[in-house]
């Protein structure tokens, strides 16, 4: 007792599927007393006067067509007694009797006189066959100038009717009552045994066990569309947990390594090259550098979480191709310094664009940015803009060796390129393809890459102004 306690509980699945089928199998025994007892006497009377209004038009058309013949039929297949008299003569043309009606003849000529004189087309009666001790349902009927036809059924004593409907309906209930307790039993059993077993499983990876493998014993839609949602989301969740884990380690050795190496020419500079101007400017300008680097990283952290909790954007009209031109003069010293060359040939003077300006301009800086460190030997980076209808596609390509085909899904997350083996970047700090990906999916902006053994191409669509 104290087992099916435990697992039949308050509320459970199981209990309220048993309870409402119950509940279900005892409303339908409801409906069927009421109706198949309280009201049975009424739908009975009202079944046999519909069944004689039937007879009548029936027998008015048949009269019309002098087939009296056909009254013998009407009368059996309706369990029914029919009349027709002769005003004129005062004598009956014909009658049709079945057993159990009433008899008229001159003991009730006073009512006939009377529907007679009403001058009526037809009229129902309510009587009582002595004969039979029964009621009886008549419609007098006219069926032309002279011509009158009564029509009557005996309505038989239902009680004892209704008496055994009462006595079949109480085993009945019992039985309907037992079949859905059990039944019921079985079937929130059959329901429920999947969703307990999903439920546990849930747990499971709630407390951190990806390993878990979602699945289900019944082959039920909407349980099976489940599973293969938490499958999904046990993913997903797996895949934040290893690039939260990635984050931490690559972010930890960003800061750790910069941090270092300040300490360590700081010292140095305290220690040893005070006094040697020339190694005391070169050691200061490494811890700069250094600090520009840590506060890059810092700054790329603190963009990209406030993209993913504030979508909010800034949309104006901005001239792209000056944008261009002023990220390719940022990177001026690469030129120069280190033999960069920044290809951009725009076909028009001015294109003006309609998108949030300071964050397309994250976007193309963090592009260029990730093409000088992935291009060629020759050093080449190539910025295109395609017109089309409604949008500009901007393309950033470089002649570095190509992506692998199974990491372009995956080059937009966090550190992907460093997730086998770390690896400091000459310039930017491996956030930068995500806080891209971060403000063209606020833009609603289609974006992508396309790689060969020849070089990436990364590009992105923007709307254009609004006119």
């Amino acid at each position: 007792m104290s087992y099916l306690k435990n697992k039949i509980k308050k509320n459970s699945l199981v209990t309220n599927i048993w309870l409402f089928l119950t509940i279900f199998s005892v409303i339908i025994l409801a409906f069927l007393w009421i109706f198949q007892i309280l009201f049975l006497d009424s739908y009975y009377k009202s079944y046999k006067k519909h069944e004689l209004d039937n007879a009548a038009q029936e027998l008015i058309k048949d009269y019309n067509s002098n087939n009296l013949n056909s009254m013998d039929s009407i009368a059996m297949n309706n369990d029914i007694c029919i009349e027709v008299f002769d005003e004129e003569n005062e004598k009956y043309k014909a009658t049709y009797f079945n057993q159990g009606c009433i008899e008229f003849g001159n003991k009730n000529f006073a009512l006939k006189k009377d529907f007679i004189k009403s001058g009526l087309e037809q009229k129902s009666y309510n009587l009582i066959n002595n004969q039979f001790d029964n009621n009886t349902l008549m419609y007098a009927l006219k069926l032309d100038t002279n011509t009158y036809a009564f029509i009557n059924a005996s309505l038989v004593p239902i009680d004892s009717t209704a008496n055994i409907l009462q006595s079949q309906l109480i085993y009945v209930t019992l039985v309907v009552l037992i079949l859905s307790f059990i039944i019921g039993y079985f079937i929130s059993k059959k329901i429920s045994k999947p969703i307990m077993k999903i439920n546990n499983d849930a747990k499971r990876m709630a407390s951190g066990d990806y390993n878990v493998k979602f699945t289900a014993s019944e082959d039920i839609y909407e349980i099976n569309e489940l599973v293969d949602t938490l499958n999904y989301a046990k993913d997903e969740l797996s895949k934040t947990e290893e690039l939260k884990r990635d984050l931490m380690a690559n972010v930890s050795h960003d800061l750790k390594t910069p941090l270092t190496m300040i300490k360590a020419y700081a010292e140095m500079v305290r220690d040893l090259t005070y006094k040697d101007a020339e190694k005391r400017t070169s050691n200061l300008n490494t811890i700069i550098n250094e600090t520009d680097r840590l506060n890059l990283l810092v700054n790329d952290i603190l963009d990209l979480s406030a993209l993913q909790t504030n979508k909010e954007l800034e949309y104006a009209e901005f001239d792209l191709i000056e944008m261009i031109k002023q990220i390719i003069s940022r990177f001026n010293i690469l030129t120069e310094k280190e033999g960069y060359c920044f290809i951009f040939e725009p076909v028009k003077e001015q294109i003006m664009v309609y998108a949030d300006k300071k964050r397309i301009y994250q976007v193309i800086y963090n592009l260029i940015n990730n093409a000088i460190n992935y291009t060629g030997k020759d050093k080449k980076i190539f910025i295109e803009i395609e017109e089309m209808p409604k949008i500009y596609k901007i393309s950033i390509k470089d002649t570095g060796k190509g992506i692998n085909k199974e990491d372009i899904k995956h080059i937009w997350d966090k550190y992907y390129h460093n997730k086998k083996k770390h690896k400091r970047n000459e310039y930017g700090t491996g956030l930068g393809l995500s806080i891209v990906k971060s403000i063209l999916q606020n833009h609603h902006f289609e974006y992508g890459v396309t790689s060969s053994n020849k070089g990436s191409t990364f590009f992105f669509e923007i709307k254009k102004r609004v006119k």
